[in-house]
């Protein structure tokens, strides 16, 4: 018997010289400040002074705001900068009403104003005991760190205009149960915001982790699976076409992922088939509750003597979260992997929609999609079709068709890979990539 064997070639990236400015324009010494002055308000907690200038989560939310408003005046006025609050009370851990306020910085995208990326850390910090609201609790890695990136990327971005919209977002009421988030989520599905991404960082400083490890060149991504908000019809299509490592959220990761090894220098990351470490959660969760596409990023190393811990020294060892267990150079890193990967979403266009694929019991494999919106995105060049055995983690296979709609692998049999479908701008930046049907789809 004669056998042939078919070879692909694996997929070539634009390298966009903008992504490497924006990369090596985060600067660990204004992220150190900006966490040195958080860990200065003595306690960060969502029940805690509001009204002092100097201590407590108000004062804490009226610098981040200052500090927002700051940066809109240096781009001309490019940010809104708003607050987003509800009062929360009868909960477990908020029992008696307490405003929760997110501090927000929105930069409106130039020809899709309605599609968001956004970027978020948390203001709360917490001691061991989660009621307690008085006790120092400097939380510079949990989660000044996380906040601190994401004034920086705004200081960063903002020197630039992008087609999408860019959302800065400072959350609070993390610790007492996920509460800024889902404020947020709630205003975002309200006024229909077409989310496409939610890079929540949630400690992106520790490099020396309670396990031994002193780590400085990888980071997590938690990316959730199936959705949550799944119908029974959509999971018995699943079922029999896959999808269940092609949530748009495993996709965003795989698309950060593969950015990292572009742009940052001496950084792997790991993508985790999760939402999140086992029993624990982050902001990144009431948006993948309402079916956005939302990933946690965080350091690979954790160390939990330094987390949610009164200030202390038992037995030789020290807790609590302080300065000296943040590697300020580490976040900058991470920082600037979540602006690369903000600022190459919302260069690109929409990823595509409505994809869906054809060829059972047949030798090619048809993909077809709905042609985006000209005017949102009048950057569009064309679509590039990916494709991967179905046990790799990343997509190893691509094909450019062009400003097209439908596309045939020919010999490329639907039984032995998974596909997928990315849109591509006219100077190169790619979407996320999107797999076949509602498993995969980021939305319209």
């Amino acid at each position: 018997m004669l056998m042939t064997t078919t070879t692909f070639a694996a997929p070539v990236f634009h390298d966009d010289p903008r992504l490497h400015d924006i990369a090596e324009g985060i600067s660990a010494k204004r992220i150190e400040s900006d966490i040195t002055t958080l860990v200065n308000f003595g306690t960060r907690h969502t029940l805690s002074e509001t009204q002092s200038d100097s201590r407590g989560i108000g004062a804490a939310r009226r610098w981040i705001k200052a500090e927002f408003d700051k940066i809109s005046a240096d781009c001309g006025g490019c940010l809104e900068v708003i607050t987003v609050s509800d009062t929360i009370s009868g909960e477990k851990r908020i029992p008696d009403p307490v405003e929760v306020v997110n501090v927000i910085a929105i930069q409106r995208g130039t020809s899709d104003p309605n599609r968001y990326v956004i970027m978020s850390g948390d203001i709360d910090s917490r001691v061991s005991d989660v009621m307690d609201y008085t006790s120092d609790s400097p939380g510079a890695n949990d989660n000044a760190s996380g906040v601190a990136g994401t004034l920086e990327a705004a200081r960063v971005l903002s020197q630039y205009s992008f087609n999408g919209t860019i959302v800065y977002a400072a959350l609070s009421g993390e610790e007492q149960g996920l509460f800024g988030g889902k404020i947020l989520a709630a205003k975002a599905k309200q006024e229909g915001w077409r989310i496409k991404a939610v890079l929540n960082n949630d400690m992106i400083g520790n490099i020396e982790g309670v396990n031994g490890v002193i780590d400085n060149s990888t980071a997590r991504i938690f990316a959730e699976g199936t959705r949550v908000t799944e119908t029974d019809a959509e999971a018995r299509t699943r079922r029999f076409t896959g999808g269940e490592v092609d949530s748009p959220s495993r996709n965003l990761a795989r698309y950060i992922d593969r950015l990292a090894d572009q742009y940052i220098e001496n950084l792997d990351t790991m993508v985790i088939y999760r939402l999140d470490r086992f029993g624990r959660g982050g902001h990144h969760r009431p948006f993948n509750d309402l079916g956005y596409p939302g990933i946690r990023i965080m350091e690979t190393n954790e160390n939990y003597t330094r987390q949610h811990q009164d200030l202390r020294t038992e037995n030789g060892i020290v807790y609590g979260d302080t300065l000296d267990g943040v590697d300020f150079n580490y976040v900058a890193k991470l920082t600037g992997l979540n602006a690369v990967s903000l600022a190459a979403m919302s260069w690109a266009p929409n990823p595509p929609a409505k994809v869906s694929i054809e060829g059972a019991v047949q030798p090619s494999t048809t993909l077809r999609w709905q042609a985006l919106d000209e005017t949102q995105n009048p950057q569009l060049a064309g679509y590039k079709v990916y494709w991967r055995y179905t046990d790799a983690p990343q997509w190893q296979f691509s094909r450019y068709v062009g400003n097209v709609t439908e596309a045939t692998l020919k010999n490329i049999v639907i039984d032995n890979y998974f596909f997928g479908v990315a849109s591509v701008s006219q100077s190169g930046i790619e979407s996320p990539i999107v797999f076949p049907g509602a498993a995969g789809s980021f939305g319209d």
